[in-house]
């Protein structure tokens, strides 16, 4: 039998070497790393069991803070407190924490900072930048923070000044001669649109951080997955090449391909033939959330959403042109003025439902339901 947790332990190694040892081309991994990915893909699960372990392994200090762990706290709440708490590790002797870089010199007693750890962030209190800059001199190590969803810190006024308290910590650490180690920052996001924002606009704290697209889960985590129920008495399975078609339809998602296996043991028709039926009845329930909220933004909003949907994957451009204009007229039977389609446009990226990966260009954010949308048409085309 398989075991219970799926590792991606080359996918964590290859991220983790161009993190804490990049290649001369690759420097700027030292201005920020933006991960971006669709929701529930396995992103978090990856960040957790994985990278994180791969980077300890390698010798660094990793602090992660996941943004929507806890909505009732604002973001620089949750990231001043993980920093609090692994600092406070760092000072208390025998801590398990500490005990990973025994090695390293510190001393039984762990290593001695210059400031009240309860007054980091406070006004008048340490800054994130000197408290980063001293635990780096003081352990020798890299520091590598992960904020998931780090998307949730725009929009808010505690949230930009923590981002700017961060990239103060990236360039007081990273800037020092002779630094013993660096600090690196890790943001993932499931909002591609805000996640290129950070990296592309100059009003933005990470501006020239190097941006890249989570790699989603492949054809071995689907045999897996069938390797780890197929001992199950009495368990029906579809074979590995329908199983793999199955978990693309279902937009590379675990949660819904472990959903049609188990609809699968009550289905009447062969396994081969059940399952793709299954994981597309499933597909189109999961879109027809995303589809509803395009319902809500009116005719105009989904003739906006069928433009971008027809063009290529990567990106349509001419959304506010002549031909993109008059299919909006012809849609509505009237008269559209260009400042209303460019206000649902960001209303529809600020709803996550389209993305802006460059200027002038757009894409539907998330893929899966763009197959959804461009299926459904066609039936009705028919």
């Amino acid at each position: 039998m398989a075991p219970d947790v799926f590792h991606r332990t080359a996918y964590a190694e290859q991220m983790a070497q161009q993190l804490l040892q990049p290649s001369p081309l690759h420097m700027n991994v030292r201005s920020g790393v933006l991960l971006s990915g669709i929701r529930r893909v396995g992103k978090t699960t990856f960040l957790r069991q994985d990278l994180v372990p791969a980077l300890e392994a390698r010798g660094a200090l990793v602090i992660y803070v996941d943004l929507w762990a806890d909505r009732s706290k604002s973001p620089a709440v949750l990231v001043l407190d993980a920093v609090r708490a692994t600092l406070l590790q760092m000072q208390t002797p025998g801590s398990g924490l500490l005990q990973r870089f025994k090695g390293l010199n510190l001393g039984a007693a762990g290593i001695t900072l210059g400031f009240q750890v309860e007054h980091l962030g406070a006004p008048g209190g340490t800054t994130l930048a000197q408290a980063f800059s001293e635990l780096v001199a003081k352990a020798k190590v890299d520091v590598v923070l992960i904020v998931d969803e780090v998307q949730q810190a725009l929009g808010t006024e505690d949230g930009t000044s923590l981002l700017h308290a961060l990239k103060a910590a990236r360039d007081a650490v990273n800037a020092q001669p002779g630094t013993p180690g660096y600090f690196l920052f890790l943001g993932t996001g499931s909002h591609k649109s805000l996640i290129t924002d950070m990296a592309t606009r100059h009003s933005q704290p990470f501006t020239g951080a190097l941006t890249t697209a989570y790699e989603p889960l492949g054809q071995d985590f689907v045999q897996w997955q069938l390797q780890r129920i197929a001992g199950s008495p009495g368990v029906v399975l579809p074979s590995t090449e329908v199983a793999w078609a199955g978990f693309q339809s279902l937009g590379h998602r675990p949660e819904e391909m472990l959903k049609a296996l188990v609809q699968l043991q009550s289905a009447q028709a062969p396994a081969d033939q059940a399952f793709p039926i299954i994981c597309a009845t499933l597909a189109s329930a999961a879109a027809d959330v995303e589809l509803r909220a395009i319902e809500e933004f009116g005719e105009l909003g989904q003739a906006v959403f069928d433009f971008i949907a027809q063009g290529s994957e990567t990106g349509v451009s001419g959304l506010f042109g002549e031909e993109a204009m008059a299919s909006y007229t012809a849609r509505t039977g009237g008269k559209v003025p260009t400042s209303q389609v460019q206000k649902l446009a960001e209303k529809m990226i600020s709803a996550n439902l389209i993305a802006r990966p460059g200027h002038g260009i757009y894409t539907v954010a998330d893929p899966f339901v763009r197959k959804v949308w461009l299926e459904r048409r066609r039936l009705l085309q028919r």
